[in-house]
């Protein structure tokens, strides 16, 4: 489909490692969620003038569901788009362990510019798409939903593939009738947005339920032996995303990587304090909060994640409160023990990749 030479599709929201994925003979994708119209064009301009002509995609996020935004001015202005009680939570939390916060006049500035880029609708999603078909991708994916028809439509009459993921074989059903070229089946191990299904009882369940369209398998992909697995079970190959968070091209701060590198196998937690609906995310002391008695329930997407990024995350990363910082990721981040690069993670995978066979041939005889 895409003339690559190793099955390995590659999430990450950094330009780099998208580049040196391709390059490595497998297929980067950039994450385009949180990015302004401008930065979108300038990212896939970089991309298209060091990819060397290599294919890449972008994924976008357009939600079924998800809560609309105030009008005008209310919008960007924090006690009017937020519950007291949401609001109050957030900063006593922050106070309580000292995180100073924001000047008035930045954290106003974060608010509007949170509100005016954070693509989560359909809307937003589409300025996005607008300008990625200016540039040569050669695959959309939609993390939250079915595509729209029309997008379907205008990308292939584009010769662009499109693909969606699932979390249950009914949504990737919908995904396969809506017109999509394959269905990425993410198992709850994933970083990100993900259901609560295994992968090993999720991708042939989904294998099967769509065949004879294809499918990758993703959650819990980072070394050769998982996309054996994933072969094995009838995927024609693997998407992984937290596995290029630990490498030098990552986009994640010295900091972050440094809990990741820390964390054990309980430490990527499934939850919604992050965006409104269930990410899995690297435990802090955050996520910690809304777990505990008496605090308040999530708000819907995007709301929650707009809280979360201009009332909590900007506070915590301008000071580097180490206990509060998070990133989403997977299950695999107790696996992930030091920095590494990208081609170095493709390299080992399939060579990893080679030696399963090699042990399956002498078993099977």
């Amino acid at each position: 489909m895409f003339g690559i030479e190793a099955p390995i599709f590659a999430f990450s929201h950094c330009r780099d490692v998208v580049v040196e994925v391709s390059k490595a003979g497998g297929l980067g994708v950039l994450g385009l969620a949180r990015m302004s119209p401008q930065r979108v064009d300038a990212e896939l301009q970089w991309i298209d003038d060091h990819i060397g002509g290599r294919p890449y995609g972008v994924d976008i996020l357009m939600p079924t569901t998800y809560q609309e935004i105030g009008e005008g001015e209310a919008k960007f202005d924090a006690e009017q788009l937020f519950p007291g009680e949401h609001l109050s939570f957030v900063r006593s939390m922050l106070d309580r362990a000292g995180v100073p916060p924001l000047p008035e006049a930045d954290a106003a500035q974060i608010e509007r510019d949170l509100v005016s880029t954070f693509n989560f609708t359909p809307g937003e999603s589409a300025a996005m798409i607008e300008i990625a078909l200016r540039h040569p991708i050669k695959l959309i994916v939609n993390a939250l939903g079915s595509p729209p028809a029309e997008l379907i439509r205008r990308a292939h009459e584009r010769g662009i593939k499109v693909a969606a993921m699932a979390g249950a074989p009914k949504h990737a059903i919908k995904h396969r009738d809506a017109g999509c070229d394959f269905v990425i089946a993410v198992g709850t191990e994933a970083g990100g947005h993900t259901g609560s299904t295994t992968s090993m009882v999720l991708w042939p369940r989904i294998v099967d339920a769509v065949a004879p369209l294809p499918v990758l398998g993703a959650g819990g992909v980072g070394r050769g032996r998982q996309l054996a697995a994933a072969l094995a079970l009838g995927c024609e190959g693997a998407w992984c995303g937290s596995v290029w968070l630990k490498t030098v091209q990552s986009e994640v701060t010295p900091e972050i990587k440094a809990r990741m590198f820390e964390a054990g196998p309980d430490d990527a937690v499934l939850t919604r304090s992050v965006t409104g609906k269930p990410c899995r995310t690297l435990r802090s002391a955050f996520t910690d909060a809304w777990d505990a008695p008496g605090a308040p329930e999530p708000l819907p997407a995007p709301l929650q994640a707009i809280l979360w990024w201009g009332q909590g995350r900007t506070r915590v990363e301008r000071v580097r409160a180490k206990e509060f910082l998070t990133y989403p990721v997977g299950q695999i981040v107790a696996d992930m023990r030091e920095e590494t690069s990208v081609r170095e993670v493709v390299q080992d995978m399939l060579g990893e990749l080679a030696e399963v066979k090699e042990r399956l041939d002498r078993l099977l005889g």
